[in-house]
């Protein structure tokens, strides 16, 4: 949903792209009343992907758009929602002073490194102990999103890489609107759009990240 909802917004309009039939679709957007992706307009897209063929969801990742994780409840319900870390660590830097960010991002690396679920429970006590006097939003963060933060950490390390962020998902999807610009007829630009995303899936480094 990250990249659908931010990237595809023209003239008030927010569109979404699914793979129905094998047919790339857009959802048409209403963008009325300037909400563009409030939890209203989320629901409608939700609902327009299930009705196109999509009847489950294993894990969906997003970056803590508001509305999204409900949505996902009331459409597919045994769906596992999973808030992407990386942006959750840039939420929680906005409510320390600069000098602060090291600090408080090697405090937090345990919690979302730890073996289970309990040890980061412990570390993020460890860690509010430590800051919460001094900013306790950053606490109250963490708090209400480890409902949505904890699901990665039952899965071994290897797959913890790929759903713990959008990262991943963000680069393939780059790379598969990139694909529009090869010349030649759809077929060959599918052809040519997978090879390149093969490539740079395979290149794709420990932290998610594309390697040159």
């Amino acid at each position: 949903m990250h990249g659908p909802a931010r990237g595809w917004r023209r003239r008030g309009r927010c569109r979404c792209r699914c793979d129905a039939g094998g047919k790339d679709e857009l959802a048409p957007g209403s963008g009325e009343g300037g909400e563009e992706t409030g939890p209203v307009r989320i629901m409608h897209i939700l609902t327009e992907i299930k009705n196109r063929g999509v009847n489950d969801v294993l894990m969906l990742v997003c970056d803590g758009l508001k509305g999204l994780p409900e949505a996902v409840e009331t459409v597919w319900p045994r769906t596992t929602v999973q808030t992407c870390v990386v942006h959750l660590l840039r939420n929680s830097f906005r409510y320390a002073a600069r000098q602060d960010w090291d600090k408080i991002a090697k405090l937090l690396k345990p919690v979302y490194t730890a073996a289970t679920e309990d040890a980061a429970l412990e570390r993020f006590a460890e860690f509010a102990d430590a800051w919460g006097r001094k900013n306790p939003a950053i606490v109250r963060l963490g708090e209400n999103a480890w409902e949505e933060f904890t699901p990665f950490l039952r899965f071994d390390t290897e797959i913890r890489r790929i759903v713990c962020t959008t990262n991943a998902i963000w680069v393939l999807y780059c790379r598969y609107r990139s694909g529009s610009s090869y010349p030649g007829r759809r077929s060959k630009r599918s052809a040519l759009t997978l090879n390149a995303i093969g490539a740079r899936w395979v290149a794709l480094d420990s932290k998610c990240r594309a390697v040159p």
